[in-house]
């Protein structure tokens, strides 16, 4: 019973992690950059879903959407403003786009939370639950009734995440520029705006994801920091731009910390994601579903 406890709330806790790891992988497989602000698009999503239902009564499930299209617009105006000039000059960037992502979108990061703390303050807040059950059963396992419906939100979130990529035009159009950005624009497609979906969709589940844990972590200016950190590992451990590794591996990950925080040690529970992170690196560098690849 206790393995299948763990087991349980591993794969709730994985979800979690997929939410954010998914829109940074998109991000990646369509620049082939890391977006450092990643961690902040959570913040925003966190705190509107807070501000919005504790500050001004709005309804705790019209507050969920409206966080997601906070992080939606941050997205959003993140590749308008900052991360059009990537490809605004495709073929003449060469090794210096790598320099300029980091610099920017780490400068983006440590603006917005030293804004947050000025604006809002530096002292955590907690949202209010969607829903005032306490426990919930799923079959032999007792939940909180957030963690629950939450879980449920997250996996339908993804699904249609994945359903939009796959068979929609815009997400053919996305897998078209993240396989060739160059060729795709030949073809007639317009990858400016797909950069600008792709970034809109990543600030959406981040922002989601943020509205989601609200109940359950504290809202903090730097309150993205960690779960950042967590999508880094992941995109990482799931192939660089691989949707289905990271989901595998946001699952993986979470069951191995569920796991890890009992028969090892709690305190180190964290850390497990880092040690894997290592192994990978040194046995598979191309990590679950990547490729190995090589320029010329």
């Amino acid at each position: 019973m206790l393995n299948l406890d763990l087991f349980i709330n591993g794969l709730i806790i994985g979800l979690f992690y997929a939410l954010m790891a998914v829109g940074l992988t998109l991000i990646f497989g369509i620049l082939k950059v890391v977006n450092f602000a990643h961690g902040e698009f959570y913040m925003v999503g966190t705190y509107t879903y807070t501000l919005l239902a504790l500050k001004l009564g709005v309804d705790p499930w019209l507050a969920l959407p409206l966080a997601a299209a906070a992080g939606a617009m941050v997205g959003s105006l993140t590749e308008r403003m900052l991360m059009r000039p990537l490809y605004a000059g495709y073929t003449s960037w060469g090794m210096l786009k790598d320099e300029y992502a980091v610099v920017v979108t780490f400068a983006l990061s440590l603006l917005l939370v030293n804004l947050v703390d000025k604006v809002v303050g530096p002292y955590p807040q907690r949202g209010p639950a969607l829903v005032d059950i306490p426990r919930m059963a799923l079959g032999p396992i007792m939940l909180s009734g957030q963690k629950l419906i939450a879980t449920g939100v997250a996996a339908a979130t993804i699904v249609a995440l994945a359903l939009f990529i796959r068979y929609s035009y815009w997400g053919r159009q996305i897998q078209a520029v993240a396989q060739n950005r160059l060729g795709a624009s030949l073809a007639g497609i317009d990858t400016a705006r797909a950069s600008n979906i792709v970034f809109t969709l990543s600030g959406a589940l981040a922002g989601l994801s943020g509205a989601l844990l609200a109940p359950i972590i504290n809202a903090s200016p730097d309150v993205g920091s960690f779960p950042a950190i967590k999508s880094y590992v992941i995109v990482v451990l799931g192939g660089m731009g691989s949707m289905p590794g990271s989901i595998l591996a946001s699952l993986t990950l979470g069951v191995m910390e569920s796991f890890g925080a009992v028969y090892i040690s709690y305190d180190y529970r964290d850390t497990f994601g880092l040690v894997i992170l290592m192994l990978v690196l040194l046995l598979r560098p191309q990590g679950l579903f990547g490729e190995k690849g090589r320029e010329v």
